[in-house]
């Protein structure tokens, strides 16, 4: 079919110019279609940011082209964020239920997705030819043009669950929702006349403290101050068209959605005794062919630093990912086992639990420690206490080049042996914690001596040395990955949660806090969990973890790094918590898709 041809049959419906990239193509026209398949093709153009009428919102978009010609594509999660689209449970791949200014008992529009490295982006093609929507593409930008809608009215109710704020519109229209902890913005498409503004009434509610409402040019903006800790539920209907904010402690909704072939993004409020709790959990099938799961790291040189979990899921290109392990928030440095292809990035410490697995989709959860010793040329055995690790106790350490280029002092005293081709090569005192670093060979490592500096003696230029190293249990050193964390929470369908005998402190075993899990189910799914508090506002004991997760099918589970370092990330974007609520981390572990 000619370019002519569709240029005649989008006329009317869809005005879409094209960026250079595609000019030679089929100029300035998009041909509309709705076969889409899940997997992609390399995108044709793409960018980060959208023109909304004018304002710049941040958002992954991207054009590609199949049998039915050019669409674009905007990432699913920022849809929510950007245009207001709910998205709803999917149990195909192929097409995703949204709900946007639709009666929830009637049959929901569908936009097809289209995963494209580690996004996956939602065809607008129809859903813009059908609001009226003028789009164009200026280098990364996509500039979306919409009908601006009026305000008809604002409604402010207090029914005995909550607080609800009915918006009256006289057409569909985006909107954007911006949140801290106790602020939410709306800002709609839409324009508000000084006779409306007038004739809104707004009072603090049950949990609403104040609402303020705010005309700037063609847009509206509506603030709310809400508790700490409470998020709004906001959502659209028709007939007529409105948008509905309801603030409730259980606002949050249901959701279970096939994300990708083997990847399902679950929420869900569990019950365990009198309790209710929201939970978000993302559920993989590890033999589903494409994905995998690695440990993710911020920085694959050097085992020092810490970002958020988004940004080291983005640079290692992860479609999805949960926080790991512990670390030493101060230092940046880990404290526990990380381990990648093989490598021992961090080594375990105190016996704590740790999730294994390979590229079958097999796993293991145990509690882990890694045994090395020394032997000298005379047979003097001495054991080293950890590798890569900053975890500091008195002894032998080793660390290699999977810690990084170079090592730096992490107590006062220390004396660096520097080991090459299985032999001692020299000794360097440092007599400061944070000397300056002392590079490690690729060919060897270094001994570093903790408070123990009378057997430097044994360590002498020329010595030559055997190492032996094994993990407790043996099998798990068959596991090309593994995480630590801890403590294990069930094993073989059994609780085993045991905090003292893994070396964390009364006060750790008592905490309520924020959690995050890693779990299995007796189908062998893989479950990333993260739970923040009940609906009463209390956060969360491991117990209280162990039965969530007991209610959600799990036969292994393994806690992870909780309190601010809880994050679940999928797709571009964090997907249980307000992303910049979330703290720093060291590791976590990624979901690929290929």
């Amino acid at each position: 079919m000619s370019a002519n041809r569709y240029s005649m049959m989008l006329k009317g419906r869809l005005s879409f110019k094209q960026g250079r990239s595609l000019g030679s193509i089929l100029g300035t026209v998009l041909f509309l279609g709705i076969s889409i398949p899940v997997q992609a093709s390399p995108p044709m153009q793409q960018g980060t940011q959208i023109s909304l009428d004018g304002q710049m919102l941040s958002a992954p978009w991207s054009q590609w082209q199949d049998d039915s010609g050019l669409r674009i594509g905007i990432g699913d999660r920022a849809l929510f964020f950007t245009f207001g689209i709910q998205l709803l449970t999917a149990n195909t791949a192929t097409q995703q239920p949204i709900q946007w200014f639709t009666q929830p008992n009637s049959q929901p529009s569908t936009l097809s997705p289209r995963i494209i490295s580690s996004l996956r982006y939602l065809d607008v093609t129809e859903l813009a030819a059908q609001k009226g929507w003028q789009m164009k593409m200026a280098d990364s930008t996509l500039q979306i043009n919409a009908s601006t809608a009026n305000v008809r009215a604002i409604r402010q109710g207090k029914p005995a669950w909550g607080d609800r704020l009915v918006i009256e519109l006289d057409r569909s229209t985006p909107w954007q929702t911006e949140a801290t902890n106790q602020d939410v913005t709306l800002t709609l498409n839409a324009q508000v006349t000084p006779d409306v503004l007038h004739q809104i009434k707004t009072v603090s509610g049950n949990y609403v403290q104040s609402v303020s409402v705010e005309s700037f040019g063609k847009q509206t903006r509506v603030r709310l101050r809400i508790p700490d800790g409470i998020q709004p539920r906001i959502w659209s209907l028709a007939k007529p068209d409105r948008i509905i904010v309801d603030i409730r402690p259980d606002s949050s909704i249901d959701r279970n959605i096939l994300w990708a072939p083997g990847l399902r993004w679950r929420q869900q409020t569990v019950a365990i005794g009198t309790d209710r709790v929201p939970v978000t959990w993302l559920e993989l099938d590890p033999r589903q062919p494409g994905l995998s799961l690695k440990p993710i790291v911020p920085n694959i040189s050097s085992m020092m630093g810490i970002a958020p979990l988004a940004q080291t899921a983005q640079q290692s290109q992860a479609t999805a990912a949960i926080n790991g392990g512990f670390f030493n928030r101060i230092r940046q440095l880990p404290l526990g086992a990380i381990r990648l292809e093989g490598r021992w990035l961090s080594g375990p410490i105190l016996n704590r639990g740790a999730i294994a697995w390979d590229n079958s989709g097999n796993f293991a959860f145990q509690r882990l420690t890694l045994q090395e010793a020394l032997t000298t040329s005379i047979g003097q055995q001495l054991p080293i206490t950890h590798l890569n690790s900053g975890y500091i106790q008195a002894g032998v350490a080793r660390y290699t080049s999977d810690w990084g280029a170079t090592y730096t002092s992490l107590s006062d005293n220390e004396i660096i042996i520097l080991v090459q081709n299985n032999r001692v090569i020299s000794q360097q005192p440092l007599a400061k914690a944070g000397s300056a670093g002392v590079p490690i060979p690729s060919n060897g490592y270094l001994l570093v001596l903790r408070s123990n500096q009378s057997i430097a003696s044994i360590f002498t230029p020329g010595t030559s040395l055997q190492l032996e190293s094994n993990t407790n249990p043996p099998e798990l050193n068959r596991y090309p990955y593994l995480l630590g964390a801890g403590p294990l929470l069930i094993q073989n369908s059994q609780i085993v949660l045991d905090a003292k005998l893994e070396g964390f402190s009364n006060a750790f075993a008592m905490e309520a806090a924020p959690r995050s899990a890693i779990a299995q189910t007796s189908a062998g799914q893989v479950l990333l969990v993260t739970a923040y508090k009940k609906l009463n506002g209390d956060a969360l004991n491991l117990t209280e973890m162990t039965q969530i997760l007991q209610q959600l099918g799990a036969i292994n589970a393994l806690n992870l790094d909780g309190g601010s370092s809880t994050t679940l990330y999928l797709g571009g974007q964090v997907i249980d918590r307000l992303p910049n609520s979330a703290a720093r981390v060291h590791n976590g572990i990624g979901i690929f898709l290929r």
